[in-house]
C-alpha cells in the first residue's frame, strides 16, 4: 500500500528545466530594465502635458502606476527580493540626467511642479515596493 509521502514527493527537475528557468529569469530581468527606461522616457514626455494652459500632472500618476507594475513584474519574473532594483536603477539614472541643466541651459525635465512631484512620487513608489518585498516572509524554493 503506497504511503502519502510516496504520492506527494515530486521528482527533482532535470538539468534542462533548471537551465530554462534561469534563462527565463534573465529575460525577465532584461525586460524589467527596458521597462524602467521606457517608463522614465514616457513620464518625461508626459511631464509637460497641459489642459487649458495649465499643467495637469498626468506623469505623476503614470510614474506611480508604472513603478508599481514594474516592481511587481521584476519580483515575479526574477524571483528575487532585490529585483526591484532592475527597473529602479535605470529610472533613477534617467531622471537624474533629465534634471541636470546643460551648458546651454537646456533642461529635459520641464514642467515645474510636475517634474518634482513625478520624481518624488516615483522614488517613493520604488522605495515602498522594495520595503514590501524585502520584509515579506520568504517563499519556498521551486527546486
Amino acid at each position: 500500500m503506497p504511503t502519502v509521502e510516496d504520492e506527494t514527493t515530486p521528482s527533482p527537475p532535470g538539468r534542462g528545466a533548471v537551465l530554462a528557468d534561469h534563462a527565463l529569469r534573465v529575460v525577465g530581468g532584461v525586460i524589467a530594465v527596458i521597462g524602467g527606461v521606457m517608463s522614465a522616457v514616457l513620464e518625461l514626455l508626459l511631464s509637460t502635458v497641459r489642459v487649458g494652459g495649465h499643467l495637469v500632472g498626468v506623469s505623476v500618476l503614470v510614474a506611480v502606476g508604472a513603478n508599481i507594475a514594474l516592481s511587481w513584474f521584476a519580483h515575479e519574473a526574477v524571483g528575487s527580493r532585490w529585483a526591484v532594483a532592475l527597473p529602479a536603477v535605470p529610472w533613477f539614472v534617467l531622471m537624474t540626467a533629465a534634471s541636470i541643466r546643460t551648458d546651454e541651459g537646456d533642461l529635459l525635465l520641464a514642467g515645474g511642479w510636475v517634474g518634482l512631484a513625478m520624481i518624488v512620487a516615483g522614488a517613493m513608489t520604488f522605495t515602498v515596493m522594495a520595503f514590501r518585498q524585502i520584509l515579506a516572509p520568504p517563499t519556498p524554493s521551486r527546486y
